[in-house]
């Protein structure tokens, strides 16, 4: 199987969920073996910044990577996007200290490198194989894994409220897959919180545009849900999104219970951590006839709603 990287440069802009001020963000193609690479500018100039595991500096309201100089929050999304539609290269260029919250969902970064287009690369993509089964578990939730072909996520969440309880999904993770059962799934809290964070300063650009909105009983939203079970499908959004701060692509069947960013961060520290009992880095076979030069630009798959604005 090739790398892939985005055929076009393509821009937009939006709202980030921290400051609730505009945000700019360019994405372009990037070489070979670069993989996902920030560019964060800033009056100063510009820093890059690599997803790891321990550049991975909050996870309170979302994820955010740091490097000791430069931030950049609410990375989760986007990379699930980048992930989620096989994208292995690209240069992600923000103006901000965080990326444009959108819709709340991934479906505006699917648009987006729709628009880009998927080109493949000569060399063979790379991941990085779980080995073995592990299980790693904290305060009644867990993460468990093991070897598998492919990118299976198994997520269970359970929340005391009325219209989420208990909610299972099981999914082999493709690009079509993402496109079609993932990428619209919203971020979702409750009214209650929302509006703590609102009184101390926090989420400024969190409007109803951009989350599911929960009070005691029921979805303030007018529009209602994307999906039955929203909930759980923005909750395995985010563990895609997670799992690309890995740096490669991660192989292996995932079974979660009630993670959060911060598990799903220390996951990877601990996985990091014992990477010689239970990772394997692996070059993919590439087809038997390969071409020798890259063809023309292939779609990513889905036209999804949440589209972004131009700029």
């Amino acid at each position: 199987m090739h790398q892939t990287t985005i055929r076009n440069t393509v821009r937009c802009t939006g709202i980030g969920l921290h400051g609730g001020r505009k945000v700019e963000l360019v994405l372009r193609p990037a070489p070979e073996d670069t993989g996902i690479l920030f560019a964060l500018r800033s009056g100063s100039g510009t820093s890059f910044l690599s997803p790891k595991p321990r550049l991975v500096v909050d996870t309170g309201l979302a994820t955010s990577l740091g490097n000791g100089h430069d931030q950049i929050a609410t990375v989760e999304h986007l990379l699930a996007a980048v992930r989620g539609m096989g994208v292995d290269n690209i240069r992600i260029e923000v103006q901000g200290r965080e990326l444009p919250i959108m819709d709340g969902s991934a479906a505006s970064f699917v648009y987006l490198l729709n628009q880009a287009g998927l080109r493949r690369q000569a060399k063979a993509r790379k991941v990085l194989a779980i080995t073995r089964p592990l299980s790693f578990e904290r305060d009644g939730k867990f993460i468990k894994a093991a070897p598998h072909d492919g990118f299976l996520v198994d997520y269970t969440i359970q929340f005391a409220h009325p219209l989420i309880g208990r909610q299972n999904l099981c999914l082999e993770v493709t690009p079509e897959v993402f496109a079609t059962d993932i990428a619209k799934a919203r971020t979702f809290g409750f009214l209650r919180e929302v509006e703590y964070l609102h009184a101390n300063g926090l989420a400024l650009g969190g409007t109803l545009d951009n989350a599911v909105v929960l009070d005691e009983f029921g979805v303030l939203n007018t529009d209602g849900l994307r999906y039955t079970d929203e909930f759980v499908r923005h909750k395995l959004l985010d563990f895609v999104g997670d799992m690309a701060v890995m740096g490669l692509p991660l192989q292996g069947r995932f079974e979660v219970f009630a993670s959060g960013h911060s598990m799903n961060n220390a996951f990877l520290r601990h996985i990091e951590d014992h990477a010689g009992e239970y990772l394997e880095e692996r070059t993919l076979a590439l087809p038997a006839a390969a071409p020798q030069q890259a063809p023309a630009a292939e779609p990513l798959r889905g036209d999804l709603r949440g589209r972004p604005a131009l700029a």
